[in-house]
């Protein structure tokens, strides 16, 4: 499986190789450990990145719901980073802001919740 994922990924990026002779600029990042291919195109940026990257954390979150212990962390870390890089670019308001505050208290509330666990 290892070596298909590997050959797959190779003829990708041969693939983005030809579209770059055409003024195509694409890039392509593999994990072969992992099995993924992120290929990114060339009006993508960091926040652009990041966001996606966020979706698949808020996807974990979603799928762990609460059968997790740290299903809280990562859920409430990634609606502050959410509200952060939604307002990038511009002013985070002062609801959003209490937004942000409610959830640093539930992610205080959780390491409290996990720490008297732990010392069980």
């Amino acid at each position: 499986m290892s070596d298909d994922f590997t050959n797959f990924c190779k003829s990708v990026s041969d693939l983005a190789k030809s579209f770059e002779k055409k003024n195509v600029l694409i890039k392509i990042h593999s994990e072969p450990d992992s099995g993924i291919l992120r290929i990114y195109g060339e009006r993508s940026n960091s926040v652009a990145l990041a966001k996606t990257g966020l979706e698949e954390i808020e996807e974990l979150a979603f799928t762990t719901a609460e059968h997790h212990p740290y299903w809280n962390f990562l859920y409430n870390s990634s609606q502050i980073l959410k509200i952060v890089l939604e307002k990038w670019d511009g002013d985070i308001t002062e609801d959003e802001i209490k937004e942000i505050t409610w959830y640093a208290d539930e992610l205080k509330n959780s390491a409290n919740h996990v720490s008297r666990n732990h010392c069980e």
